[in-house]
């Protein structure tokens, strides 16, 4: 599938565009791991081979002066600046302290830069000149683990197959450590319905995380997601409520996890799709790509300068992000009117007539954007998430849990009040 011919459908004349508030840049496009998930090296897109491996300082400074253009254009006070990769840290101490002050200093004045970094944190244990760099810029730092040593070797290995759960655990020894845990800002794993949930989260808190990012892989209707090879058509209604479905091993392994999170005598670590799907139940706003319907509001530079969509629509085709779009020629006001983010910022509207039909879609959203691809659907990503069952699972059973806690307090103040 060409991109000209996916690319998504006007959104609605009239609609006024979102500014952007993240900023993501992929600072290095090569990785030191292998791992077997990864979207970016082993999904569909393989734009990565023809990029250059660091992004260039001309890059970095021009990026910069665009992003301080758009929060002045947006009366925006902060931006949000992520560094991505590849393995961002790659790039080394001086090139990353260099592209770190370009960026402070383009937004001096206009909005104050919120730096994070996601990482797989072995370089932070080789290189010791790294936190200083990042200490001295504030940048907070997520590091991907996927539980106990087993399960984290299992999928994130080396190129000569030696798993790198020793490595990240001594990155995560030096940010919990007191001196540098004020830059810790969490850690992310990827969800493997094949291990015991409980043990990967236990395995996780072993490293006292402020937050923990629960994310399912990333995965379509053309490639489904592990384990789950009998998803390749999307249902033609959603889920009824109340419906016993099966196989979801993905919200299985999520439910269990969430009793004992939600269940724990005091608050163990903040889980973000947790919080996310409670706030959305109880009537409230969630700002994130995974559930919900809020406009999306990050755009992505590649090392070569290219303005993108999120980088997990590398694994529905190739091309699948693009936008023609680059920081030599394009601002990012150019980018916030392109169709493919308004197209991702038209909220219920935006979502294809399954989930417009389903009683959870304000909830869920309809699942990450890149999970509704399917070939067959007008537009391409038109379809209900490849997770639409474990989503309808999860979220009736925080709903449940949810309900059944409200009424219990609502009963006990009514016999108080007697």
């Amino acid at each position: 599938m060409s991109a000209t011919s996916s690319q998504p459908v006007a959104p609605n004349a009239g609609q006024q565009s979102v500014p952007f508030r993240q900023f993501l840049l992929k600072i290095h496009s090569r990785c030191n791991l292998a791992c077997t998930y990864c979207y970016m090296y082993e999904a569909a897109d393989q734009s990565w081979r023809q990029r250059p491996k660091v992004m260039a300082p001309e890059t970095v400074s021009r990026a910069a002066r665009l992003m301080a253009e758009h929060a002045g254009e947006q009366g925006l006070s902060e931006v949000h600046v992520v560094l991505h990769g590849g393995e961002p840290l790659l790039v080394g101490a001086n090139r990353l302290d260099e592209l770190l002050g370009t960026v402070r200093e383009a937004l001096g004045g206009v909005a104050a830069p919120r730096f994070t970094m996601q990482t797989n944190g072995i370089r932070l244990a080789e290189d010791p000149r790294l936190l200083p760099v990042l200490d001295r810029h504030g940048v907070r730092i997520g590091v991907s683990l996927d539980g106990t040593p087993a399960a984290h070797d299992r999928h994130r290995r080396r190129a000569d197959g030696q798993g790198s759960h020793a490595a990240t655990a001594r990155a995560l020894e030096l940010l919990t450590d007191p001196a540098h845990q004020h830059l810790f800002a969490g850690l992310l794993c990827v969800v493997d319905p094949t291990t015991d949930p409980l043990e990967t989260y236990n395995a996780l808190l072993d490293f006292n995380p402020p937050r923990l990012d629960l994310l399912l892989p990333h995965a379509t209707w053309q490639s489904p997601p592990p384990g789950l090879p009998t998803r390749t058509t999307p249902p033609a209604t959603p889920p009824a409520p109340g419906a016993v479905l099966r196989p979801t091993p993905f919200a299985d392994w999520l439910c269990a996890v969430f009793d004992r999170w939600y269940g724990a005598p005091r608050r163990e670590t903040g889980i973000r799709l947790f919080e996310e799907i409670m706030a959305l139940l109880l009537g409230g706003t969630a700002r994130s790509e995974v559930v919900g319907l809020a406009p999306v509001d990050l755009v992505v530079v590649e090392t070569d300068g290219a303005i993108e969509q999120a980088d997990s629509l590398k694994v529905s085709y190739p091309g699948a992000p693009a936008t023609g779009l680059h920081v030599s020629r394009n601002t990012f006001a150019d980018a916030a009117a392109h169709p493919a983010f308004r197209a991702r910022q038209r909220g219920f509207t935006g979502l294809g007539p399954v989930c417009r039909s389903c009683v959870r879609s304000r909830v869920c959203g309809g699942g990450l954007y890149a999970h509704r691809y399917s070939p067959g659907a007008a537009p391409a990503f038109s379809a209900p998430s490849v997770y639409c069952a474990d989503l309808a699972v999860l979220v009736d059973h925080i709903g449940a849990r949810l309900r059944r806690d409200m009424a219990e307090l609502t009963s006990s103040q009514g016999k108080a009040s007697r």
